[in-house]
């Protein structure tokens, strides 16, 4: 089978659904099928230490930001034009896989509709929420993403024209034989705001390799000492750092807290810490390789997991429970796709406050230190295997193709 997939960005830069894409496409290509992925090309100094790699259909793009890491491809003739020309090369396209949001989408759909190859399409993003946290004026953003939308891709018939992200969502789906979701909690929210009528739920998983590795690896075992934290994730406004370490300082608690990542609220979040002085000692390790992350998470007796409404799957506590360590969950979505093995923050579903995220902190640190922390789901770690995710998703491209 040759899948042609679609990308808002080079997998090869930094991001969530790159590192899942680059999983699948090895995976995939492990059980014998060809993969070629479309997407921007990279710039300087990206694209002068890149390796050529035949899987790689790089458009001419533009860079986007300003360490030139992310591009955009403009959707439109030219570019359907460049697709085909390097598709004569390959080998014929069994189904297309369009993982994008924004440019990549609307290529992917385009080539679906003139070729009559069908697609699936994977959602990751929430584009509501992300456009809310990012934009001083979601509303109007979103607005001109349909409105861009339905003029690089014509809306089908029976698609009802909106200007929010829900819309936005039903015109990339329109053309899709299926969509798949990585949380079920997404999932649902998908069909419910009438995206797609049955949305098939397929998880982003771990590589297999680096599970057993790890696991492989016995963790250090746990004494009599402080609780020790692990937050990590990207340093931005959805992700609630700044209130995770507001609570550390008002529970009061002894613990050892560990922040891996970066992002633009780091200098914010280490004088934050300064200036509160919890009683908790709070490190930043910064950005850590993969399996470095995990050995960490091993070690740790919680993740904390602090966005809410955010992600649409939350692969932390997942990679977490994989490996044994249960987590503290803000999100009651992902608490109900753990099922166990958690301490979940507040009395009320998806409580922000900085009180409730105090409080489940508290009792995280009473229990690991009493010896009675919950139980991560045994089954999670088998479920994670991106093997098992691959399987999966093979069987939705056939369904498609079939």
């Amino acid at each position: 089978m040759h899948i042609l997939m679609f990308a808002d960005q080079h997998i090869e830069t930094l991001g969530g659904a790159q590192v899942s894409m680059r999983l699948q496409r090895r995976f995939l290509e492990r059980a014998g099928h060809t993969v070629t992925i479309v997407a921007p090309a990279r710039h300087w100094p990206r694209a002068t230490t890149a390796t050529p790699d035949a899987a790689f259909l790089d458009l001419p793009s533009v860079p986007i930001t300003l360490d030139r890491e992310y591009a955009l491809t403009v959707p439109g003739r030219r570019a359907d034009a460049a697709i085909d020309r390097a598709l004569t090369h390959r080998p014929p396209v069994d189904v297309v896989h369009v993982q994008a949001d924004f440019w990549g989408a609307f290529l992917g759909h385009r080539f679906s509709r003139r070729t009559g190859i069908p697609a699936v399409h994977t959602m990751h993003n929430r584009v509501d929420v992300g456009i809310e946290a990012v934009a001083p004026f979601p509303g109007t953003v979103l607005a001109a993403l349909n409105l861009w939308q339905r003029r690089s891709l014509p809306r089908l018939s029976g698609v009802p024209v909106g200007s929010d992200g829900w819309a936005y969502l039903r015109g990339l789906a329109a053309g899709a034989l299926a969509v798949t979701a990585p949380s079920a909690h997404f999932a649902r929210r998908l069909e419910d705001h009438r995206v797609f009528p049955s949305v098939d739920v397929v998880w982003n998983g771990i590589d297999d390799d680096v599970l057993d590795a790890a696991l492989a690896v016995a963790g250090a075992p746990r004494t009599s000492g402080r609780p020790r934290f692990v937050w990590l994730g990207r340093m931005s406004p959805e992700k609630r750092l700044m209130p995770f370490l507001e609570a550390v300082a008002a529970s009061g608690v002894r613990a050892d807290v560990e922040v891996i990542g970066g992002g633009a609220q780091l200098a914010a979040a280490r004088s934050l810490v300064q200036r509160l002085q919890p009683a908790a000692s709070v490190t930043f390790a910064g950005r850590l390789p993969y399996a470095e992350t995990l050995r960490r998470i091993q070690e740790a007796d919680a993740v904390v997991q602090t966005s809410i409404g955010f992600e649409t799957q939350g692969m932390t506590v997942f990679e977490a429970a994989s490996l044994g360590t249960p987590s503290v969950v803000s999100d009651p979505d992902i608490g109900a796709e753990l099922r166990s093995g958690f301490w979940a923050v507040g009395e009320r579903a998806g409580d922000p406050s900085v009180a409730a995220l105090a409080a489940a902190l508290r009792r995280a640190a009473e229990d690991i230190s009493g010896g009675a922390a919950p139980v991560p789901d045994v089954s999670i770690r088998e479920r994670f295997r991106q093997s098992s995710r691959t399987d999966a998703m093979l069987e939705v491209y056939r369904r498609a193709i079939g």
